[in-house]
């Protein structure tokens, strides 16, 4: 018999940095399930991408075993990365305060492509276009 699924929790941590401490405690401990081991394991999953805020979507089960899924980075923080800027705009698009090239925005969209609503590249590219405008970041030629 297939394992019933109590709860699914979203959490956006650093790569290779969860540790049972607060937020993950706060959130994974009234689940029930083991932190430690959660902590290993996702740590373990993210070494490679040291220093990225990755979402991570856990499954947890009755019998307080747990699944989870890492997604892409979000696209601000890639954006922001590009950019080389802290933070995106405080006035939105009306304020510009970073630039990106074309190659740069295509580079994102195919890194957060398997996570968008987005078939191709070039409809995956709009939309990061689009969070880029929103952020103030001009995407350049």
């Amino acid at each position: 018999m297939a394992k019933e699924v109590v709860k699914k929790i979203k959490l956006q941590i650093q790569a290779g940095k969860a540790t049972p401490a607060p937020p993950v405690g706060t959130v994974l401990g009234p689940a029930g399930i083991n932190l430690q081991e959660f902590c290993t394991k996702y740590n373990d999953a993210t070494r490679d991408k040291m220093g990225d805020v990755l979402p991570v979507e856990i499954t947890i089960y009755d019998d307080r075993s747990f699944d989870f899924v890492i997604k892409t980075p979000p696209a601000a923080f890639l954006l922001k990365k590009a950019a080389k800027i802290e933070k995106g705009s405080v006035k939105g698009s009306s304020e510009t305060v970073g630039t990106i090239t074309k190659a740069q925005l295509k580079e994102i969209a195919e890194i957060k492509l398997p996570d968008l609503n987005a078939y191709t590249v070039e409809e995956a590219m709009k939309i990061v276009e689009g969070t880029a405008r929103n952020m103030g970041i001009k995407v350049s030629e």
